[in-house]
């Protein structure tokens, strides 16, 4: 399978047995052709190969009626071998953080900045320019995710030599230090490109997919627009997550930034590590060093007496009559803790405690306690608190548009529960500018939330201060009103 692999990436179609004989790495004796005819047959009949009559080499009768093949890759073989090598590509693959892919980012991003100028901007340029910058891009970031994830990994394997943690302590924060600046330096230009193409961009897009749409198979005029609508979405959800990764988009951190937090907070997660090896030891808390020097003490005994009491000191294996169970009548005067188990009287145990591992204490089985005083209170304080959060909604929803600058004093109970809901709308607004209706956690109230000028201020006088933000147009209304209009 990797012949045949091999002279796929070579652009040869078919392969004939004693091409295979002749060009596989074998790990010993090289077969014979029948065998190699025999493993290909039942590689064909797994799916990983295609047999097709070779009739190139016949020369006569004989030739023409007796079985030539030439095998191929299926698509099934082709698929597995693919998987594979990406398998083991991934494996021996060493993440890394690549500052030379911020440049190149930078770099296509320039190029689309100048062909975002032009009049009439090439088409083979701007795909080219916007499928180099997907590619770099698509590179940087699996190559930071995985070097995240494989940070910590590295610092537990590197705990077990302290020369070896030094070592690489210093390699892997030289490294952070170096990517971390070119990262900061870099991200604010990426940042300004961005933002200079953000109204510009929807052109490019469209060309990179109208010429994409030319790769689609032949259809009616309503296919091939649907064609080029999925590869312009496919284009704008590309550019989007590009952007996000330079750019906040309100409520959403810029991965670039958690990078960035991520790669620095490695140097402490080092250190961390170095100083648990430090503390190990010096504390000299080891397990199995402790075994192994008791076993050459029980190798040093001169008799079974002295390793017997060397067990018995090391496992702390010494008599004891501490159990609290009732001795049998017979037996009833106390043993000093000094007698062995097998001097002393027996001690009879119930099967219950054999068994369950527990015993019932005998008696009578305790009064069950009254606590109608205590649920008492507890309905009180809940019908307490229950009437507060009615009143507090009487206040907020009353089903009319207001301002939050007009919504006067609030108690703590109120404005705990104004809090809650104008948190859930923040959370499902798209913008800082976009409009929002949503419904409440329990069901119970619809919140439609309105952003008013950017440069006007709301002031809430409560019990624990004044509440200061922009100024919205709030409108709560109970989920039963609604549905009743």
């Amino acid at each position: 399978m990797d012949t045949f692999a091999a002279a796929k990436r070579q652009f040869r179609l078919q392969l004939r047995p004693d091409e295979v004989q002749l060009e596989a790495q074998w790990p010993g004796a090289t077969p014979s052709i029948e065998e190699i005819q025999q493993a290909l047959s039942q590689l064909a009949d797994w799916g990983n190969l295609e047999a097709h009559p070779d009739t190139a080499r016949v020369s006569s009768i004989e030739d023409f009626y007796r079985a030539r093949f030439l095998y191929r890759l299926s698509l099934g073989g082709e698929a597995v071998e693919a998987g594979l090598a990406a398998f083991a590509r991934t494996l021996a693959r060493h993440s890394e953080l690549q500052t030379v892919a911020l440049e190149d980012i930078l770099i296509q991003l320039n190029a689309l900045l100048a062909l975002a100028g032009e009049a009439a901007p090439d088409p083979a340029k701007v795909h080219n320019a916007l499928r180099d910058l997907v590619r770099v891009f698509d590179g940087l970031a699996d190559n930071a995710q995985a070097f995240m994830a494989s940070v910590a990994r590295s610092i537990e394997l590197q705990q077990a030599d302290v020369q070896a943690v030094i070592a690489f302590k210093q390699r892997l924060i030289d490294y952070l230090n170096r990517f971390v600046s070119d990262l900061v330096g870099r991200s604010g230009a990426i940042a300004g490109r961005l933002h200079e193409l953000d109204g510009r961009i929807e052109t490019l897009l469209v060309l990179a997919a109208q010429r994409e749409r030319r790769d689609a198979a032949p259809g009616d005029e309503s296919q091939q627009a649907d064609a080029l609508a999925k590869r312009t979405a496919i284009w704008r959800e590309r550019w989007r997550g590009l952007s996000r990764w330079f750019i906040s988009d309100g409520h959403i951190q810029a991965q670039s930034e958690l990078l960035r937090a991520k790669v620095r907070a490695a140097i402490p997660q080092l250190l961390a590590a170095v100083a648990s090896l430090n503390e190990r030891r010096s504390g000299r808390s080891d397990r199995s060093a402790d075994f192994r020097i008791l076993a050459r003490w029980f190798a040093d005994t001169g008799s079974d007496a002295e390793a017997h009491r060397l067990w018995r000191a090391g496992f702390a294996l010494n008599p004891a009559r501490h159990f609290s169970l009732q001795a049998d009548a017979a037996h009833a005067d106390p043993v000093p803790a000094s007698t062995p188990w097998a001097e002393a009287p027996p001690v009879r145990v119930h099967p219950r405690l054999r068994e369950q591992g527990e015993m019932t204490p005998r008696g009578a089985p305790p009064h069950v306690r009254a606590r109608d005083t205590e649920r008492a209170m507890l309905a009180a304080r809940v019908a307490a608190e229950r009437a507060q959060i009615d009143a507090a909604r009487a206040i907020l929803a009353t089903g009319r548009a207001t301002r939050l600058s007009e919504l006067g004093m609030l108690d703590a109970q109120a404005f705990r529960l104004f809090l809650n809901l104008l948190g859930e709308a923040l959370v499902a607004q798209a913008g800082p500018d976009a409009e929002v209706s949503c419904q409440s956690a329990d069901g119970l109230l619809q919140i439609r939330l309105a952003p008013l000028a950017a440069d006007s201020v709301a002031s809430i006088q409560t019990s624990f201060g004044t509440f200061t933000g922009r100024d919205h147009l709030l409108t709560i209304t109970p989920t039963g009103d609604r549905h009743g209009a």
